[in-house]
């Protein structure tokens, strides 16, 4: 007799089911909603970053800090790495970047003396005033796809589903 890979005696090799039970493990990525946000998230962040990335010569993880940043706030590299949802690798090495073109400049917290806080310097607000509006020009070409009922709607099923996440085991 010869085996095929529809034969209910072939095994996966990787979980030891049958072809006739593999199907019930299957999974259409397509429809499958944790990546289908994680791939428009990437594909916007990669449309953004072709805009501004190379002019203002600045990366994915360097935009959000100098974005949070633009709030007036001092904040802490663990507090932007916590906003962001960055490691804190990645948010120390976009704080080096732009503490080294003097973008952003550290100085000590008066109620913590061993934390860091972060702020634009004034080149770093030069560069958010010219950088901001070209988000918000990019913002509005993608939203032309919706109206703004349907924009109101996902904004509010984002925080619902931004609520039930954090109801979640394991989703700090």
């Amino acid at each position: 007799m010869q085996l095929t890979d529809d034969t209910p005696e072939v095994h996966d090799a990787l979980d030891g089911k049958t072809s006739q039970d593999r199907s019930r493990y299957e999974l259409d990525l397509d429809q499958f909603l944790p990546y289908r946000l994680n791939r428009l998230a990437e594909r916007t962040s990669e449309a953004m970053f072709a805009r501004y990335g190379e002019r203002f010569a600045i990366n994915v993880a360097e935009w959000r800090l100098l974005a949070w940043l633009s709030r007036g706030v001092p904040m802490t590299a663990r507090e932007v790495s916590l906003r962001t949802h960055m490691d804190k690798v990645r948010v120390s090495r976009a704080v080096k970047s732009l503490e080294s073109r003097e973008l952003i400049l550290r100085r000590p917290s008066e109620q913590d003396q061993r934390a860091q806080l972060l702020a634009l310097t004034a080149e770093g607000e030069a560069m958010l005033a010219e950088l901001i509006p070209e988000a918000r020009r990019f913002e509005d070409e993608l939203l032309g796809a919706v109206d703004a009922r349907q924009y109101r709607d996902l904004l509010i099923t984002m925080q619902t589903l931004e609520r039930q996440l954090d109801q979640l085991p394991g989703s700090d």
